[in-house]
């Protein structure tokens, strides 16, 4: 799980791009709104990414979710849902 952990954060760091996230240290109790601040299109472009490194779909899972769910998400529950589909 700490790898799925440390390639789901370098590929958050390649979408948002490093210079956004410094100082800022990616754990499982990081959320994607309050502590990374990613907009919509950065969710498309990570979810590109995840489905191109992992098979995931990650707009299938956001799609059980409501908005407030998406936007409090940690990458903790996203880590969570990769090791549990590979």
């Amino acid at each position: 799980m700490d790898e799925v952990l440390q390639q789901v954060g370098k590929l958050i760091t390649e979408v948002v791009g490093p210079d956004f996230l410094l100082g800022v240290e990616i754990t499982r109790d990081t959320t994607f709104s309050d502590d990374l601040g990613l907009e919509s299109i950065e969710f498309v472009a990570l979810a590109d990414k995840l489905n191109a490194h992992y098979g995931v779909d990650l707009v299938a899972f956001l799609a059980d979710m409501d908005i407030d769910e998406i936007m409090a998400m940690s990458v903790g529950r996203l880590v969570d849902h990769i090791t549990a589909r590979v």
